[in-house]
This record gives structure tokens, C-alpha cells and sequence, in this order.
């Protein structure tokens, strides 16, 4: 067995059950340099990944129509197809990590039995929550529980049989009071405990396998108790040319969803025109910046901004709780927790739902888009989580996060609500969606500088996002390498922006990024679920060896 401390992954502290095996990481590599350009990548995962990629970015640009009208049918699909699997695979994904928290199993030590943490738990706390949720709370935060409240209030509509509202379950029509749990209830069940067990199973396997087992931190790695030798082969491949799939696609939604909301934010505050060549000029000049932080590294990019991030959004959201209606927002913080353990077990039910556009159009694309970003947050999350526990790092990666979101949600969905019913602005019920939070903050004081804040958190959020996407593909597409040559990490970061500016510029726009990330969500949510196997598997061998 080699020693994984020679390609940047330190040896387990203590008794770990090492897995022994002969292959060697970056065996399988090819290294060299090009006009004195280093290269260390993984043959074929890096060559498949890379011409895919290229040859996808060509023919949507050069047959946008289309390749629109494609993404249409892709998205329309696979939602309706395929609602019921993936919130079967949610729920499931929610109960293996409450059952890991009260299993024995959660003794295990990440990293060997006397590993300690690398980082605090404010640096922690900050890259888990940048990471995991950024772009999306900014972009949501406003829109999600204002969308949900108003759908509720204006109850159900049918059509043929058939409902044509997106109220979620059964609405509460003229009901403001219900209306408002119910909105609350449903944005929480989006942003609370399922994508965050997303985000932990996957982080669990990739740092179990690698930590504890010294394979390498590749998502095949984690599939060793079930195929073996195999992983080194095509059944690996597959798997980790999947999960750079996944990745560059959920990551580019999110960055298309920034761009469009940072331009709607200059646009309120600058009179800056949005449109698309705005929008292609943010995610070069974003994507740019990104670079530098790849240059700088973990510690001294994503780390810094990251905790910077946290600093600003952690003041943007006590301003806005002072200034609004403070007794308010903290009664709709309660009150909207309990809405979620009344309707969780209705809003979690696969089967036999009539609130079908909510289904489809909210739910399914939500664990789409968190399963596509599951190998990009789980890999991130599995690099700064060694030396945690699994009980404790499932608690914190589950539970922490998760209240985090409800905080937010409800802080500023909470004032879009109630300037609605309190006061009759309107303003940001009206406006298209990345414009709403923007309308919240007009109604507020000082609103220039909490728009500027606003746009800097998405920009910030935006370039950490980036930044930790580009780290972890090209740690997969280099065969489990963590200190491979910057150039490589350089090359995903240019092409995620230019994944991001093609479908953003084809006949679909923003619906082209969220078909792509629907339809590489489908096929990674199967290899989660046989994960789920692997780490049960990999984590009895630990504890009955150590």
C-alpha cells in the first residue's frame, strides 16, 4: 500500500483499518508539461470528462435552438418521470444519517483513531456553510417563501381535472396565517435536513475511504467494500466521470442564478442594463477573480473568503432582523419550525400527490440540483472534516447548516411576508425573482449600502463556489491527487464559467441550467444510494478493527 501522505493526503492518526491494496495513487496518471505547464491527470476520467465538456460547450452554441428544445425535454421528462425516486432517495439519504447519529457506528474517527480537527469550528462552521448553500440562500432567500406564501393564499385552481397551481400540498386559500406556515414550512423542507444529508453521506464516503482507508479522494473509493479491485476500472471511471458531470453542471446553475441576480442588484443600485452580455461580463470578470483564489489555494482562498462571507451575510441578516419587525421574524423563526414537523410528513411523500407542479417544478429540481452539487460540497466538506467523529460530524453537517437556512429563510422571507400583509409593498412580490431581495432592502434604511453588501455576498459567494468547485474536479479528474499542478485547477474553474455563460446565452436561458442539472442529478442519485451500502459496510470494518 502506498503512502497516501505523498500526494497531500496524510496517513490515518492511530488504528485505522487500512485497505490493502496495490494500487498506487496517480498510477494510472499521465505527467508531463506543455510549453513548461505541468500536468499530472488520470487516463481516461480527465481525457473523457474534458472532450465532453468541450464538445457539449460547442454544439449549444453553435445550434442554440436546438439544443433548447432539448433541455426543455430533458427537464420536463425527468421531473415528471421521476419525482416519486427522487424523493424516495431523499428521505432514505435523511434516515441513514439519523441512524448513523444514534448508531455505535458514530464512534468512528475520521482520519484514524487519534486524529484531531484541522480547522476550528468557526473555519469549519464558515467553508460548510459558503460552500454548501451560498449562492442559492441569496438568490431564494427572498423568492422562495414569498412564492410559497403567495401560491398558499391564493388556494388551488383545476383545470380538466387537474391541478394548475404551484401551491404546495393543499394550499390554504385566504388564509394568511396558514398561508404563511405553509409557505415557510415548504421552503424549509428545501433548504433544511434533506439537502444537507445529501451533503453529509457523500462527504462521510469520500472522507472515510480516503482518511481511515488510504484509498484515494475519489467518489469510485468510496464503492470499494462492494466492487473491489473493480473500482480501478471502468466501473470506476464511470462513476467518478459522473460525478464531474454532476459537479460542473450544478455548479454552473448556481453560478448562472448568481450572475443573473448580481446583475439585477447593479442594475437597482447602478443602473447597470441587464441582459446577457451583462450577465456573460459578470461570470467572466467573477470567474477571473476565482482564479486568484485557486492560485492562493485552500487555506489561503476559499478559507479567507469563506469566513469574510460568513462575516457579511451574519451582519446583513442581524441588520435586517433590528430593522424589520423584529418580534415578528422571530415568532415566523418559531412558528415556522413547527410548520415543518407538522408538514414534513406530507411535503416528504412520494406517491399520490395532486400539488404536481410544486412536485415537479419545485421538489425534484431541488434534489436534482443538491445531488449535482453533492460531489463538489461532499468532497469540499470531506477535505476540511478530518479528525471529527461521524456522530459529530453527521450532527454539525446535518443540524447546524440546516439552522442556519431556517434563520435566513425566515429572517428575510419572513420580512418580504410581512411587508405584504402588515404594510401592502408589494414591490418585491412583483418583481421578477433576482430582483426580490433588492425590493426587500429598498423598503429598509440604508439601502444602498445593504444592496451593495447584497451583491458582494452573491459576487463572493459566487468566487467560493468556483473556487472549491475547480479544487474538487480536478482532484477527481487526477485520480484522487490533492496537490496536483494549479494549471489543471485553472482549467476547470475557465471551463465551469463557460459552462454557465453557454446555457445561460441558449434559446432556454436559466431553464437550460436547470435541465442539465436535472439530468445529471438522475443517474448520480443511483450511485448515492449504493454509496449509503458502502459506507454501512467500510464503517463496520472500522470499528470492529480499531
Amino acid at each position: 500500500m502506498n503512502d497516501a501522505a505523498n500526494e497531500g493526503i496524510p496517513p490515518p492518526d492511530g488504528k485505522a483499518d487500512l485497505i490493502d491494496t496495490d494500487y498506487e495513487i496517480g498510477q494510472d496518471n499521465i505527467e508531463g508539461s506543455v510549453l513548461s505547464v505541468g500536468f499530472d491527470i488520470h487516463n481516461p476520467v480527465f481525457g473523457i470528462s474534458a472532450t465532453a465538456v468541450v464538445a457539449f460547450v460547442f454544439y449549444t452554441l453553435a445550434l442554440p435552438e436546438q439544443s433548447g428544445a432539448v433541455f426543455s425535454w430533458l427537464f420536463g421528462t425527468v421531473t415528471r418521470g421521476f419525482d416519486w425516486f427522487f424523493l424516495t432517495a431523499a428521505n432514505l439519504f435523511v434516515l441513514f444519517c439519523l441512524f448513523l447519529i444514534v448508531s455505535p457506528l458514530g464512534k468512528v474517527r475520521l482520519g484514524g483513531k487519534d486524529a484531531t480537527a484541522d480547522y476550528t469550528y468557526l473555519g469549519w462552521f464558515s467553508m460548510l456553510f459558503a460552500a454548501g448553500m451560498g449562492i442559492g440562500l441569496m438568490f431564494y432567500g427572498v423568492s422562495e417563501p414569498l412564492s410559497h406564501f403567495s401560491s398558499s393564499l391564493g388556494g388551488t385552481a383545476v383545470e380538466d381535472g387537474v391541478r394548475t397551481d404551484w401551491a404546495p400540498l393543499g394550499a390554504a386559500g385566504g388564509d394568511t396565517a396558514e398561508a404563511m406556515r405553509l409557505g415557510m414550512a415548504a421552503t424549509i423542507y428545501h433548504w433544511g435536513l434533506h439537502p444537507w444529508a445529501i451533503y453529509a453521506v457523500v462527504g462521510l464516503a469520500l472522507a472515510l475511504f480516503s482518511y481511515n482507508k488510504g484509498l484515494p479522494l475519489t467518489m469510485r473509493s468510496a464503492f470499494y467494500p462492494l466492487l473491489g479491485e473493480r473500482i480501478w476500472g471502468w466501473p470506476g471511471h464511470v462513476i467518478d466521470i459522473l460525478a464531474v458531470f454532476a459537479t460542473l453542471f450544478g455548479l454552473a446553475t448556481s453560478l448562472g442564478f448568481g450572475a443573473t441576480q448580481a446583475n439585477a442588484g447593479l442594475n437597482e443600485v447602478f443602473g447597470l442594463p441587464i441582459g446577457n452580455t451583462t450577465e456573460v461580463l459578470l461570470i467572466s470578470g467573477i470567474t477571473a477573480i476565482a482564479l486568484i483564489s485557486v492560485v492562493r489555494g485552500l487555506d489561503g482562498g476559499v478559507k479567507i473568503l469563506s469566513e469574510i462571507n460568513m462575516g457579511l451575510a451574519f451582519l446583513l441578516l442581524v441588520f435586517v432582523l433590528l430593522v424589520g419587525p423584529t418580534l415578528s421574524i422571530l415568532g415566523i423563526f418559531g412558528s415556522s419550525l413547527l410548520a415543518y414537523a407538522e408538514y414534513l410528513p406530507q411535503l416528504a411523500n412520494p406517491i399520490g400527490r395532486e400539488d404536481t407542479n410544486f412536485l415537479q417544478g419545485w421538489t425534484s429540481f431541488y434534489w436534482a440540483w443538491w445531488i449535482s452539487w453533492s460531489p463538489f460540497v461532499g468532497m469540499f466538506i470531506a477535505r476540511v472534516s478530518r479528525g471529527r467523529t461521524v456522530r459529530e460530524f453527521i450532527t454539525c453537517v446535518l443540524l447546524i447548516p440546516s439552522l442556519v437556512c431556517v434563520l435566513w429563510m425566515s429572517v428575510f422571507g419572513g420580512v418580504a411576508i410581512t411587508q405584504v400583509v402588515q404594510e401592502g409593498y408589494t414591490a418585491a412580490q412583483e418583481a421578477e425573482l433576482p430582483l426580490q431581495l433588492f425590493k426587500v432592502l429598498q423598503d429598509l434604511p440604508l439601502t444602498t449600502i445593504t444592496s451593495l453588501i447584497g451583491i458582494v455576498l452573491v459576487i463572493v459567494f459566487f468566487v467560493t463556489s468556483s473556487d472549491s468547485g475547480s479544487l474538487v474536479i480536478d482532484t477527481i479528474t487526477a485520480g484522487g491527487k490533492v496537490d496536483a499542478p494549479v494549471p489543471q485547477r485553472v482549467f476547470w474553474c475557465i471551463f465551469e464559467g463557460a459552462v454557465a455563460i453557454v446555457l445561460l446565452l441558449s434559446a432556454g436561458g436559466l431553464g437550460s441550467l436547470q435541465s442539465m442539472v436535472i439530468s445529471t442529478g438522475l443517474p448520480f442519485t443511483i450511485v448515492l444510494l449504493i454509496m449509503c451500502v458502502a459506507i454501512y459496510r467500510g464503517l463496520q470494518s472500522e470499528r470492529a478493527n480499531t
